[in-house]
């Protein structure tokens, strides 16, 4: 018995340590099991969390609004985000930043940083001689580049999103348009994490909408597919998206619902930025020609002025979208000169009339990269606030030739939704139902190489081959392995986009170098070095397109094979299990079918061949004429990239950028805590300086009491005016301290005054009923009671008490003045009435779980009162047979069981708090079990 203790006792050691572990786990991940979506639009942003009693919640921002300006004021001291931003863009437009995303992933010559200094001149940009970029100067001190100002913006919706969710966050889903290419996605994620946030995915805007959209109506998706076409026009940009929905079988989980992306087509400028840059040129226009003649500077001119003016086009294009004309004003634009002006649809859509004709261009580059045809389309929805507007659904009608266009879906909160769904599949916290996201690749990523041939003995040349990796509309992710043959030593290839035809000049233009990667290999002599004797499989280079739609070269390595002969003698189980795993692990023998062919990566087959060339194991009598088999060598080889797009923000770069922001949010933070202490001293000097003059607080202090606190108030407040600016925050907190110290004792006695009448009423209550109790308890017959006189007397003597001190403190508070430190406390109250509650508890418990004592029946039938000093031994027990039966009766045998038809050990499954988890009836009369019905609970 010891040994088996002593054995024992290490096992429970490893599982309590096991549980520990466990329930660490659980209360840290408890902590941040929250996850976030981040929708990124060129105007405003919406942010959803998903945490465990909140499914799928839009983030309100601090002015309880549902979506957040993309604004950033930068200033010298301070920053201000969203509609804060927004206010201060009229009073220092150079210091807020706005649509700066338009800037990401750009070089200094691209047209977009062009276009982005005409529409807003009043911001300074300047080169960056190391990536060819451009960043803001604010001032000559502060500088910031795009991806900074972004990971301002995305550690601020982290903290909105923090705050609702009253917990840390730190895994998002962050939408981007579909038409960023690699170094836009790059640059987004590089912000990401100078905010801190780990980025679970980078999921285009148009496919988290369709995704919202199916799972909210995954009922009426079935085994037919449906086409949906949706169409955002945004601020900045549109997009047109064809969507397939149709149930599809998968290996994890049967048939699920599945979206894929079948066409898309754009436009990068085309959106209600544009259209209010045109109403805001126009009203310039007419304030200009309003002070004609009067010697007054071009309103243009005016940075402030003109940034009234896009704020008031703004409102204009809204209003103009539900009204036939509106009246434009703003009081004091320039030089304290008001404007007013009337605006017209009619003008507004002359304006616009060349923007309302390139709203069919995406509608056609979506069906022709789709394939398809107008009338395979089932229905078009409408997303993005800018398709508000008439005469763009107009011509989007008349474009797709339906009837009416779809508007059952939120057009500015759908992207967000449907991102907050993937960041809760994509998070290890939470299982949400699956549904089945195929994105689709819209810019085609080739590999291009050089590679020596004869053409006739003697004679060489170079050959220039391509190999797409990822076609255009192919889905991902996905990784994909190339094939390097005929290569014996270090050697070059280049990664590239594919055919970009279906852009513009224009565009092509705005998508900036076309040649992404050079690929340096080193290493590769070596490896046909050091394996002299085995064939070449080739060199296998390993891509993969991520989640995010970003390109990554994962590994290079030169693959040789040979024929090795093994007595199985010799073969040592080690070794068989090494070729077991080899032949698992790429060690096939189906040769190339091409020189330099592309493979999709598949998982390795479960049923493994034990022999070479498919070959089947030989008997056991036949071992010893076992075939040769192939031996598979790996040599990894070096590999040095050439950024040729954008290059990357260099560690030691990006390290200081992570620095310059957490610098940033702390001097918020400890602003706020200064404005936080200045705004609580500030208060309390009023409210209490108003509190000495109510006759409440007159009542319980003297003269000389309210005069010297008036004083140290006034003396408070005239230090807050003169020296305040400068004052640490720790200088106002013990300022406030100091105060509150001053008017402890009067608050103190009005707080005990206010209490006393609803206080002493509970506690007569208590005493009135407790004394009823008690009077009851003692009238319980000599028969019947249940309490002691030890119980009884102890109730009496605490009523008997309590009653006593609270004559007696009545008293003696009735001869002190008010003025004067109350005895009668609140507090002494509230004991006084839990020790009697407590006594009373005591009894009534007991009371409700003593049974009734037996009564034996006497001569005549009746039941005899037993002695009170009777024990149950002295009484005996009788058993009472029922009528007919007498006391050497066989037992009455148990009813049978009815048969349910439920096979042996087949259980239903239980559902806490679900349907029909509806209590059981322990004993009825038949002996069998039903459940209760609500009637009966």
């Amino acid at each position: 018995m010891t040994v088996k203790v002593r054995r024992q006792r290490p096992r429970r050691r490893v599982f309590w340590a096991l549980v520990a572990v466990l329930l660490a786990d659980l209360l840290a991940l408890s902590d941040t099991l929250a996850v976030m979506s981040v929708d990124l639009g060129s105007e405003s942003m919406k942010v959803a969390i998903v945490k465990p009693g909140v499914p799928m919640e839009i983030v309100l921002n601090k002015e309880s609004r549902r979506k957040t300006p993309v604004i950033v004021t930068l200033k010298e001291n301070e920053r201000f985000f969203g509609d804060s931003a927004a206010s201060m863009a009229i009073k220092n437009p150079k210091a807020t930043l706005r649509y700066f995303q338009h800037l990401l992933g750009k070089q200094a010559d691209n047209p977009h940083v062009a276009l982005y200094q005409a529409r807003f001149p009043e911001h300074e940009l300047t080169f960056d001689p190391q990536r060819q970029t451009v960043h803001f100067q604010i001032s000559p001190q502060l500088q910031f580049s795009p991806e900074e100002v972004l990971g301002m913006v995305l550690n601020y919706s982290r903290s909105l999103a923090e705050d609702f969710a009253e917990q840390p966050i730190k895994d998002a889903v962050i939408t981007v348009p579909v038409f960023f290419n690699q170094a836009e996605r790059r640059a987004v994620l590089q912000a990401a994490r100078m905010a801190g946030l780990k980025v679970l995915q980078l999921i285009n805007d148009n496919t988290a909408t369709a995704l919202s959209y199916g799972v909210f109506r995954r009922k009426d998706i079935n085994t037919t597919a449906q086409n949906i076409m949706f169409y955002d026009m945004g601020s900045g940009s549109t997009v047109c998206t064809i969507v397939t929905y149709q149930m599809v079988k998968t290996k994890e989980a049967g048939m699920q619902p599945q979206l894929q992306i079948r066409g898309v087509g754009f436009d990068r400028t085309l959106g209600g930025l544009e259209m209010e840059l045109r109403l805001r040129e126009h009203l310039a226009g007419l304030f200009n020609e309003q002070r004609k003649g009067q010697r007054a500077k071009d309103v243009r001119e005016n940075p402030r002025a003109m940034a009234k003016l896009l704020r008031e086009a703004n409102r204009l294009k809204t209003v103009l979208s539900a009204n036939a004309d509106h009246m434009a004003q703003i009081e004091g634009l320039m030089d304290d000169v008001d404007f007013k002006a009337k605006a017209t649809r009619v003008e507004f859509e002359e304006l616009c009339a060349d923007l309302f004709e390139r709203v069919p261009g995406p509608v056609q580059q979506a069906l022709q990269s789709a394939e398809m045809s107008l009338d395979e389309i089932e229905q078009v929805i409408l997303v993005g606030g800018a398709t508000r507007v008439p005469k763009v659904q107009e011509v989007l009608l008349k474009a797709v030739g339906k009837e009416e266009l779809g508007k059952n879906i939120n057009a500015d909160e759908a992207a967000a939704m449907g991102a907050v769904y993937q960041a809760a599949a994509l998070s290890k916290a939470f299982k949400v139902k699956p549904f089945v996201v195929r994105d689709a690749v819209v810019y085609p990523i080739l590999v291009e190489f050089t590679r020596e041939v004869e053409e006739e003995p003697g004679v060489h040349s170079l050959k220039h081959n391509k190999r797409v990796l990822f076609s255009r509309m192919g889905p991902y992710p996905q990784r994909k392995v190339i094939t390097f043959n005929r290569y014996s030593h270090d050697f070059n290839f280049h990664i590239n986009y594919g055919d970009l035809g279906f852009l513009g000049p224009e565009d092509l233009r705005v998508f900036g170098s076309q040649n992404l990667t050079t690929v340096k290999l080193k290493g590769v002599g070596d490896s046909f070095k050091k394996y002299p004797d085995y064939e070449s499989k080739g060199i296998k280079a390993h891509f993969n397109l991520d989640e995010s739609g970003v390109l990554s070269l994962d590994r290079v390595e030169s693959v040789f094979e040979t024929l090795v002969e093994d007595s199985p003698e010799e073969e040592s189980t080690l070794t068989k299990l090494g070729n077991t795993i080899s032949s698992l692990f790429g060690g096939g023998t189906t040769p190339d079918a091409k020189e330099n062919g592309t493979d999709t990566v598949q998982k390795p087959s479960e049923k493994a061949e034990a022999g070479p060339e498919g070959v089947a194991p030989a008997p056991e009598g036949e071992k010893k004429q076992k075939p040769a088999r192939k031996q598979r060598m790996v040599e990894e080889i070096g590999v040095e990239l050439v950024v040729l797009d954008l290059p990357d923000l260099p560690e030691d770069k990006l390290a200081q950028s992570v620095q310059k922001l957490q610098d940033l949010t702390l001097r918020d933070l400890e602003k706020q805590e200064r404005e936080k202490a200045a705004n609580s001293l500030e208060a309390f000097i009023f409210e209490t300086q108003d509190k000495l003059y109510q006759p409440e607080y007159q009542e319980v202090s003297t003269e000389e009491q309210r005069e010297e606190i008036s004083g140290k108030l006034s003396a408070a407040s005239t230090w807050l005016e003169d020296e305040g600016v400068g004052a640490t925050t720790v200088m106002l907190k013990e300022k406030l301290a100091e105060l509150r110290k001053l008017c402890q004792g009067l608050f103190f006695r009005v707080e005990e005054r206010k209490k006393w009448p609803e206080r002493l009423s509970a506690l007569d209550n208590l005493l009135n009923h407790s004394s009823m109790f008690l009077n009851g308890a003692r009238l319980i017959p000599e028969m019947d009671q249940i309490f002691t006189e030890v119980e009884m007397t102890t109730l009496e003597k605490v009523i008997n008490e309590t009653w006593a001190w609270k004559n007696a403190t009545l008293a003696e508070q009735a001869k002190l003045p008010a003025t004067e430190k109350p005895v009668l406390l609140s507090k002494d109250i509230e004991a006084k009435m839990m020790a009697l509650d407590r006594e009373v508890q005591y009894l009534l418990n007991k009371a409700k779980f003593t049974k009734p004592r037996p009564r034996p029946k006497d001569k005549n039938g009746t039941r005899a009162e037993p002695p009170l000093n009777a024990t149950a031994s002295d009484q005996g027990e009788k058993v009472i047979l029922p009528a007919g039966q007498t006391e050497d009766a066989e037992p009455i045998s148990e009813p049978e069981k009815v048969e349910t038809g439920s096979e042996p050990g087949d259980t239903e499954p239980l559902e806490l708090g679900g349907p029909g988890a509806e209590p059981e009836q322990k004993e009825q009369s038949t002996g069998q079990k039903r459940p209760l019905k609500n009637d009966e609970l």
